[in-house]
């Protein structure tokens, strides 16, 4: 095609500045590129066999690592990413964190993330490409390691997308940064990256981007503005008693009763003291005291986890946990003051309005099943930790991964919506297609959004 002039005094403005005359000619090219295709044109141009892909996912799921554990993850990821011979590698980020840059001249910053870790849970699918995997854990136990939380597939998408961006990089201007962060988990990878000096290795972002495969139809994508998912706390608080023989009791201050009254105690807390229109939930995962059944012990832990979205509710759980505890442990006569231990903390993802309205415009013309006001979740993520540090505007949004027959029969009333797995069950498998090519199509397009701007 044939490019009109540029306006008089164009070229003498850009001859002083930094900038070479190969930039100046593709800064000036670039926006006829961008009217010439859409989006979804750019994919199908681009479009990739992801057979290759959907291999190197049944190889991560069968290996997964668990938190601060990703090693062979991680340099399989640097491995395939060497391979595509187009973006700058850092790794070794916050532990096994990498990141991948891929500039392409000029226009905005934009970050694609993926987590990479796994859980303690021993995997029950039956699947031919099933884990066996046993790690040891902090506490040097060994645990069965399975990747019931979908990880494995945001690693998989990420690759695909960054291998088809690179692909399609002259139907786009700008900087591409593709992360994979390790302990999401356990909610310190984000920040482990950040206070490792993540963005005085990489270039500071625009615009954080993520997505999250979830308990929804394979092929479909939800997004929402403001608040997606909420924020989390974990604690562990440790009570005193007085151990003794399980046939001497009024010798002893039973550390286990002590606990059980707390426990029922502490399920009031959202039922008479939260707002029923705001969220709140609190939840006793654990519950440890003593070794054997005749020997009253000394203490008890109590592992407990609580949700939040406004950060009054969060700050009055808290105060509402340590009044509740505190109280029984005066009321058992317990010798020592309670010990409250935090042990992780998501902050709430929160979807910035602007970018969260360009991407429902770009998801909704490309995707059939789209939804641009999908519900809430009280799952959390440590995502926009890496967008908040420097005040930076991002964006989260869900992949479904339940096969479609299955879905669209319990929506049907045909199959109970019970023999669904979700994430961080021992059942959850998403299937392969089409929550792979929805995850990368997502990725791709939510990138080219404000890459063609």
């Amino acid at each position: 095609m044939t490019h009109p002039a540029p306006p008089r005094g164009f070229g003498e403005f850009y001859r002083g500045c930094a900038i070479s005359e190969r930039k100046l000619l593709h800064f000036l090219s670039y926006p006829y590129i961008k009217m010439a295709k859409s989006l979804s044109d750019i994919l199908k141009n681009s479009a990739l066999d992801l057979t290759p892909y959907q291999d190197l996912y049944k190889w991560f799921h069968a290996h997964p690592e668990l938190s601060c554990q990703e090693l062979k993850t991680s340099e399989k990821i640097t491995e395939h990413l060497s391979q595509l011979n187009a973006y700058e590698i850092h790794t070794k980020i916050g532990g096994y964190g990498l990141v991948g840059v891929l500039q392409n001249g000029y226009g905005k910053t934009i970050l694609l993330r993926a987590d990479m870790d796994a859980l303690p849970v021993k995997e029950l699918t039956g699947l031919p490409y099933a884990s066996t995997v046993t790690m040891q854990d902090t506490n040097g136990m060994d645990r069965p390691v399975m990747h019931a939380c979908g990880h494995d597939m945001h690693v998989t998408c990420l690759l695909a997308a960054a291998e088809t961006l690179a692909k399609a990089r002259d139907s786009w201007s700008g900087t591409l940064i593709v992360l994979f962060q390790p302990d999401e988990e356990r909610g310190g990878g984000a920040q482990a990256m950040v206070d490792d000096g993540l963005y005085s290795k990489i270039p500071i972002p625009d615009i954080v981007l993520g997505q999250h495969v979830m308990r929804l139809r394979a092929g479909s994508v939800g997004l929402r503005p403001s608040t997606i998912m909420a924020a989390a706390d974990s604690m562990r608080v440790t009570v005193f008693g007085r151990g003794g023989h399980g046939s001497l009791p009024h010798q002893t201050v039973d550390p286990a009763l002590l606990a059980a009254h707390i426990v029922v105690r502490l399920q009031s807390i959202v039922s008479r003291e939260i707002d029923p229109s705001d969220l709140g939930v609190v939840t006793v995962g654990s519950l440890q005291a003593g070794q054997t059944e005749n020997i009253i012990a000394d203490r008890a832990e109590i592992g407990l986890d609580f949700r939040t979205v406004k950060l009054e509710t969060r700050e009055k759980i808290i105060s509402a946990i340590r009044r509740i505890v505190e109280a029984e442990c005066m009321a058992s006569g317990s010798p020592k003051p309670p010990i409250f231990t935090p042990t992780r903390r998501f902050p709430p993802t929160f979807n910035d309005g602007d970018v969260t309205t360009k991407l429902a415009t770009s998801f909704g013309d490309h995707f059939e099943d789209f939804d641009g006001d999908t519900p809430r979740t009280n799952v959390s993520e440590d995502f926009s930790t890496l967008a908040t540090c420097k005040d930076l505007p991002s964006c989260f949004w869900f992949i479904g991964g339940i096969d479609p027959e299955l879905w669209d029969k319990a929506q049907r009333g045909e199959s109970s919506g019970e023999e669904i797995a979700g994430n961080h069950s021992a059942l959850f498998a998403p299937v392969i297609q089409p929550t792979m090519k929805a995850g990368v199509d997502a990725l791709c397009i939510a990138a080219l959004t404000f890459l063609r701007e």
